[in-house]
């Protein structure tokens, strides 16, 4: 007897231990994962709704189409973030990252759809996500052609050239605008924002704009300036409809604007995986940047197949992850099934559209500025003591400004001409990469600043301590 049970001792110690899953692939119970998953859905909602919100009243649509706009965002942001969480073959990461459209488009898709329609910018989409998916596998050998110079300059010009149209949602374009009380509006409801960012802790902190949302637009009922009669006459519950503003158009200017804004849509969805993939010590290398860009190509497809806008990478996400260490892909994808859930309720898109102007002026010139200091902090890291790169940088910046300060200068031009200079990310996106070619030949003028700009405010270096974080967080 005592052989056997001698000889089953080294068996049981030989017996392989479960392999703990990496804590990107951990799920929480479900009673945890939700109000994580919601908390994800609150940051980036913001962005989701105000992009279409945007475009629409920027083109003059009656509400219920801004709400269309809405739910086909709210609808493609979902499944993208889905397909970019848990994959699909050679599609998606598989990492904690949420997708969503992007306010690079913004300039670009007004311009477009007041001179050729809005199904030419859904064509646009289209084709951007085909290049996208096509050039995936070897985009990310090429990033030493947008080194720091090319990008800085680039994201600063996105969003300093979005201010006026914050402006202009703050002022009003009816006849007499929202006067005073507009203005104080949106100087409080800054103001708001400010404060919550300030003072309030870190996890209420990361809804500083969500905040200053709902509180300038309650201050916007006594004053007069809230209009929510389209939220009662929405339906509860309806399709989106993907043919509303009719089949996508393929217009061969507003491809090559789209394009231009692609290539740096592509730039930051590069930076914001590595960002990711550093943080959760997983996904640093380029068979996960290519299935990332696979995945963002394949939903700005689907995106522009369905009434809606160039889909990328939220930024806004990564830093959240970084905050919270929960690091599980699986809540994540859990946000973008809600996404997907609320693209089916109406009378949520008419609550958004119904956000008084001044307030959604107001949270914008707040994005807005934030996207262009962005822009500067990248800009930053490259050599500005070289009067070569100096001189990219202003011709950049002038190229980009020129539109927004005399919107007629490009009017003596040809059309198809004139519908890419129009657009100030576009012209900046051709004369940093055109210049920074010329002058540097395609060789990296920069020392490596490593993967790209940093929207979580910090790198992680440690991949295994940045594991042990996640568990810790999601024990919490």
């Amino acid at each position: 007897m005592a052989a056997p049970t001698h000889a089953a001792v080294p068996d049981a110690e030989s017996t392989p231990q479960p392999v703990q899953p990496h804590p990107v692939d951990v799920r929480p119970p479900l009673h945890r994962m939700v109000p994580l998953s919601l908390q994800h859905l609150l940051v980036a909602y913001s962005g989701m709704a105000t992009m279409p919100l945007l475009v629409g009243m920027a083109l003059g649509l009656p509400e219920d189409r801004i709400r269309l706009l809405i739910s086909a965002n709210l609808l493609v942001s979902g499944i993208a973030t889905l397909l970019q969480t848990l994959g699909v073959r050679a599609l998606g990461a598989r990492l904690p990252i949420v997708m969503g459209s992007t306010f690079t488009a913004i300039t670009p898709a007004v311009l477009i759809g007041k001179e050729h329609g809005l199904a030419a910018v859904f064509g646009a989409t289209i084709v951007a996500g085909v290049v996208t998916v096509a050039v995936a596998p070897w985009f990310g050998r090429c990033l030493h052609l947008f080194p720091p110079l090319v990008t800085g300059t680039v994201i600063a010009v996105i969003g300093f050239s979005l201010v006026p149209s914050a402006a202009g949602l703050v002022t009003g374009h009816d006849e007499g605008g929202s006067g005073a009380k507009g203005l104080a509006l949106a100087a409080v409801t800054v103001v708001l924002v400010i404060l919550v960012e300030r003072l309030a802790p870190p996890t209420v902190g990361r809804f500083a704009v969500l905040i200053g949302l709902a509180a300038g637009t309650a201050l916007a009922v006594p004053l007069g300036l809230f209009d929510g009669s389209g939220v009662g006459e929405a339906s509860a519950v309806a399709l989106p409809d993907p043919v509303a503003f009719g089949a996508p158009v393929f217009v061969v200017p507003a491809i090559v604007a789209m394009l231009v804004v692609q290539l740096v849509n592509m730039v930051e969805s590069v930076g914001d995986t590595l960002a990711v993939g550093q943080i959760v010590g997983r996904g640093e290398d380029g068979p996960t940047v290519t299935r990332a860009l696979r995945a963002d190509g394949a939903a700005t497809v689907l995106s522009g197949g369905l009434s809606s806008f160039p889909i990328v990478t939220f930024g806004q996400s990564v830093g959240l992850v970084s905050v919270t260490k929960v690091m599980s892909r699986h809540v994540v994808a859990l946000g973008g099934a809600l996404m997907v859930l609320l693209a089916f309720v109406p009378a949520l898109g008419a609550a958004v559209a119904a956000v008084p102007g001044p307030v959604l002026g107001g949270v914008s010139l707040v994005m807005f500025g934030t996207v262009g200091a962005v822009g500067l902090r990248v800009l930053a890291r490259a050599d500005l003591t070289d009067g070569r790169n100096l001189l990219t940088v202003a011709l950049a910046f002038g190229a980009g400004l020129i539109p927004v300060g005399a919107p007629e200068f490009y009017a003596p031009l040809p059309d198809s001409v004139r519908t890419v200079l129009d657009s100030g990310i576009a012209a900046t996106g051709l004369v940093a990469f055109a210049l920074n070619l010329l002058f540097h030949g395609g060789r990296r003028p920069d020392p490596d600043p490593g993967p790209g700009p940093d929207p979580a405010g910090e790198r992680r270096g440690d991949g295994a301590a940045a594991g042990a974080g996640v568990t810790d967080g999601e024990a919490s």
